[in-house]
């Protein structure tokens, strides 16, 4: 009973991890070829609020301020707001150093987060557009045109741009994307040809201010506000050229604590909007939930089903001791990869393994949090 457990177990698992990660894209592009929505982009000018939440942002804030001022849109038509979280550091003197009305300053105290900081601002907002930016997100010049574009549909509630990962002097790491990246923008933009996108970039997203909805301080908002729009009846899509620079995380500890709050914040978003998951906003988009968030931020489960129920086959056959060598080879690798940072060295597969490795594992911390009630509320500025 034990032997036919244990390999119940691992085939199911590898299943579940095969199809979380390739089955699911693969069963999207299949659709892409059946069913295609497109989007009605046109010239759109409507009048567009900017929205900045910064905590202790000195370094980047101001040239995130002068880079959207420099945007290829009408000023006219173009306000700023920026929301200093009871910052401590030189954000709020920087911040009210530009001599221009369309930057307007907003302190919010005592501390309470971004989403609180955004749902303050959203209040005083002008704009018919509300976009939301980092502290340290750089807009190319044209990515505004871009995003607002497809707001000429009127079916489109929501828009998110693609981001780019830099170094630090400011040049693109790799091809322009990291391979997480690349792979979400792949899925985003076949997910945008069915109907709504799963998961967007806080850093470069855009919503109508009709269908806006005011979220609780403890809800992620780039996760939560697309959610309530896809159930609104509106589509969430993706624009590729809408672009965003970003620097990337220095070290795999800063990016690690930043996925476990993430992870952390999107189980809660996903308890918070169970409804979806059963078909609220069409049993399409259900599928799609439950394929490209749940069963993904739950994947650690089932690496740890392949490898626990490997090792009770090792004695059966020689297929099963190949396997769970290979396994062992890659979580060891993902391993070395990590040794090999701290000497600033880096093989690139290795580096994969290692990336792919920290996900699962801050997934695992972020819903260890989540059963013993803990929220994150509060954000550290994310470290270049």
């Amino acid at each position: 009973m034990l032997l036919i457990t244990c390999k119940l177990c691992f085939f199911f698992s590898l299943f579940m991890i095969f199809y979380v990660y390739a089955g699911y894209p693969i069963c999207v592009w299949l659709l892409t070829r059946l069913v295609r929505k497109s989007i009605d982009k046109g010239p759109y000018e409507p009048s567009v609020t900017i929205l900045i939440a910064a905590y202790n942002e000195d370094k980047h804030i101001g040239q995130t301020i002068t880079n959207k001022l420099q945007l290829d849109y009408p000023e006219k038509k173009l306000e700023l707001i920026v929301i200093s979280d009871e910052s401590t550091d030189q954000t709020d003197s920087i911040i009210q150093s530009f001599n221009n009305k369309n930057v307007k300053f907003i302190r919010q105290s005592p501390r309470a987060g971004k989403t609180a900081a955004l749902n303050l601002a959203i209040s005083q907002a002008a704009g018919e557009i509300l976009v939301f930016s980092d502290a340290n997100s750089i807009y190319d010049s044209n990515a505004l045109k871009h995003i607002v574009a497809n707001f000429h549909d009127p079916k489109v509630g929501y828009v998110t741009g693609k981001m780019i990962y830099t170094n630090t002097d400011g040049s693109p790491i790799g091809d322009g994307c990291s391979a997480y990246m690349r792979y979400e923008n792949f899925l985003r933009s076949m997910e945008s040809q069915i109907g709504s996108i799963v998961g967007v970039d806080g850093g470069i997203d855009a919503v109508r201010k009709s269908i806006h909805s005011k979220l609780n301080p403890d809800q992620l908002p780039d996760f939560v506000q697309p959610l309530k729009v896809t159930e609104q009846g509106f589509r969430v899509v993706y624009e590729p050229e809408a672009l965003l620079k970003e620097s990337s995380l220095s070290k795999s500890d800063e990016e690690y604590k930043m996925r476990v709050r993430v992870s952390l914040r999107a189980i809660w978003a996903l308890k918070d909007m169970n409804e979806l998951l059963w078909g609220r906003a069409g049993f399409l988009f259900a599928w799609q939930l439950w394929s490209h968030k749940l069963l993904r931020y739950f994947c650690f489960v089932f690496l740890l089903g392949a490898y626990v129920s490997n090792a009770f086959l090792w004695s059966e056959m020689i297929w099963y001791k190949s396997f769970f060598v290979v396994q062992t080879a890659c979580y060891v690798g993902a391993f070395v990869s990590a040794l090999l940072e701290r000497a600033n060295r880096q093989i690139e597969f290795l580096y994969f393994l290692h990336y792919f490795l920290l996900l699962n594992i801050a997934a695992a911390h972020a819903f260890l949090k989540f059963i013993s009630g803990k929220k994150q509320v509060i954000w550290q500025p994310r470290k270049g």
